[in-house]
């Protein structure tokens, strides 16, 4: 099969191109280094797109973007996703699969309020659509490392985790997408419940870090989402075998 990749250079789109490749699919990569800028309204960059998603069966969407605005990552992910469906209709591809985070529903905030923008354009589009919500990947831990720091002390959001390697989140997405449209299946989380001041800490010290690394309660529902477990899985969930531990090791 032919699938498309929009944010096959990131941190799971990288897995799922690897996948693919694997498994003897071809291969599309849609991203700003691959020449195909899906936030741009320019009449070349659509001519682009199109031309990419000629005899595609499927697209995978991990696009991503580093805010913590609502308001900039919902223009980001309207703007993306509304794109991606239109060449999508336009191209005849026949499955839309996107990758969405659990507990977004329930804390359209920040960040995940472009996600709650994205999961409700697909869900109306034009194109038959499979999302798929996970947790947080492993790589989370190292992401938000060093952010917060009053001089010693680094502080890390309280949270509850359970983290998912993003490897097996990528093969996940290849699964659905070579298979039929399905809608909202089930979501996928890691193995076992984590704080996420414990996985900063056990980072941290693969690092030679040894000042004192803190949680603290983030304010707003945001943060309140964070701390009483709506970000971890509830309800039908599949589950990632790699453990957080597992993956550490791994790094060397």
């Amino acid at each position: 099969m032919r699938i498309a990749v929009a944010g096959g250079n990131g941190a799971v789109g990288t897995h799922v191109v690897e996948v693919l490749h694997e498994q003897g699919h071809e291969a599309v990569v849609l991203s700003r280094h691959a020449g195909i800028d899906l936030t741009s309204d320019d009449a070349s960059a659509a001519t682009r797109l199109a031309e990419q998603l000629a005899g595609t069966d499927a697209v995978v969407d991990v696009l991503s973007v580093q805010t913590r605005s609502a308001k900039g990552s919902e223009t980001f992910f309207r703007t993306t996703t509304s794109h991606l469906l239109a060449a999508e209709q336009a191209a005849g591809v026949g499955h839309h699969v996107a990758l969405s985070i659990v507990g977004v529903g329930q804390a359209p905030y920040g960040y995940y309020a472009g996600k709650v923008t994205q999961e409700k354009l697909v869900e109306a589009g034009p194109v038959p659509w499979t999302i798929l919500r996970a947790t947080q990947f492993h790589e989370f831990a190292t992401q938000i490392y060093g952010q917060i720091t009053v001089g010693p002390l680094m502080l890390i959001p309280a949270m509850r985790s359970q983290p998912v390697a993003a490897r097996e989140v990528a093969q996940r997405l290849v699964e659905l997408a070579i298979g039929a449209p399905a809608g909202r299946v089930p979501d996928l989380g890691g193995p076992r419940e984590e704080r996420m001041v414990d996985m900063v800490r056990r980072y941290a010290r693969t690092q030679h870090r040894r000042g004192p690394i803190l949680q603290v309660p983030l304010p707003g529902g945001l943060g309140k989402a964070m701390r009483d477990g709506t970000l971890v899985p509830h309800g039908p969930t599949d589950h990632g075998v790699q453990t957080y531990q597992e993956w550490l090791a791994a790094l060397g």
